[in-house]
């Protein structure tokens, strides 16, 4: 693994970026446009949903690294497409999808045994959410810049490729054949809705301190390194003693989030599980890792709707009863399968 970490670094490193470009165009350009209601539904739709259908065909063509190198440059693209602010929508969320794809079924290909990778890749597209809505809004940044980030990024990868292949496991032979067991399939389940849940609490995090000096910062901060801290603590600690205690701890001070610290210290918690859920879907489906992965993802993207079409929670109760039913059901669902 220790050979392969300039390859996760880079892989990380264009997860933010592909995230910074994209919110950056929607708040940047397309947020001023009458269809910018629209646009934000196609945009989730194509970069999340249909992650689940590109994963069955990345896993099925075994060249990982193109549909990076693709997504990429399908996200510098929709920068063009001025004359259609739909268009430049459904362009950037294929290419979001597409680069998390690629990147993502390489990562998990090369995290067989630990999935502190998987966190240090997955976690870095909210800091790019936060920063790029953030520039985008003030108008502080040029696009110039990303387009060049963008289609360096896209070299670097193939460059990568090119010269490290040896250091890229194959995909395994595309198959499905794991998942068709009641047990598997209760698992799945109880993992897909785990997603849905943190999906909808993250969109939802609207603490009355989160405007207050820099604790948005903070709090963005908070998701970023608990989706880091909860690769590497599995790790360590295996997945039954992380996802216990992360999430356990994570119910109880959700119920006193009100204070500022306690609140940010329930979300690091709360978010602990993501590299591990995604590192359980992987090892269940070793023929189909893309599938799990976009299934996951497909997750995100129902978990967004409620909030989409207006439905928000501020109750720290009902955040704490969210973190309890997600330890409930990863406890249920680790239970069914063998890791």
């Amino acid at each position: 693994m220790h050979k392969q970490w300039h390859i996760i670094t880079i892989y990380s490193l264009t997860h933010f970026l592909i995230d910074f470009a994209c919110a950056f165009l929607m708040f940047h350009s397309i947020v001023k446009t009458p269809d910018f209601y629209l646009c934000i539904l196609l945009y989730n739709f194509f970069a999340f949903a249909v992650q689940m259908p590109l994963g069955i065909l990345a896993d099925k063509w075994n060249r990982n690294y193109l549909f990076a190198i693709i997504g990429c440059i399908f996200v510098a693209a929709s920068y063009g497409f001025s004359f259609s602010n739909i268009l430049a929508a459904v362009t950037l969320g294929i290419g979001n999808g597409l680069f998390h794809i690629g990147g993502g079924i390489d990562v998990l290909n090369m995290s067989e045994k630990k999935s502190g990778a998987l966190g240090v890749f997955v976690s870095p597209g909210a800091l790019g959410i936060y920063f790029g809505t953030m520039l985008g809004k003030r108008a502080a940044f040029s696009s110039v810049f990303i387009l060049s980030f963008l289609l360096v990024a896209a070299l670097f990868i193939f460059l990568m490729h090119k010269f490290r292949s040896s250091l890229y496991p194959q995909n395994a032979e595309l198959s499905l054949a794991s998942a068709f067991s009641p047990n598997v399939l209760m698992a799945i389940g109880c993992f897909f809705i785990v997603v849905c849940i943190r999906s909808f609490v993250g969109l939802s995090l609207n603490f009355p301190w989160k405007s207050s000096g820099y604790w948005g910062v903070i709090l963005i901060f908070a998701v970023v390194l608990g989706k880091i801290a909860g690769g590497f603590l599995m790790d360590r600690f295996g997945i039954r003693k992380t996802v216990y205690l992360s999430l356990g701890l994570s119910a109880l001070l959700f119920l006193f989030s009100q204070i500022s610290l306690l609140g940010v210290i329930a979300v690091f918690l709360f978010n602990m599980t993501m590299p591990i859920t995604l590192w359980i879907m992987a090892k269940i489906l070793k023929g189909a890792k893309g599938f799990a992965f976009g299934l996951l993802i497909f997750g995100l993207f129902l978990g967004f709707l409620p909030a989409y079409f207006g439905t928000s929670i501020i109750s720290t109760t009902v955040f704490a009863l969210l973190a309890f039913v997600s330890l409930i059901l990863l406890f249920i669902g680790i239970k069914r399968v063998k890791i």
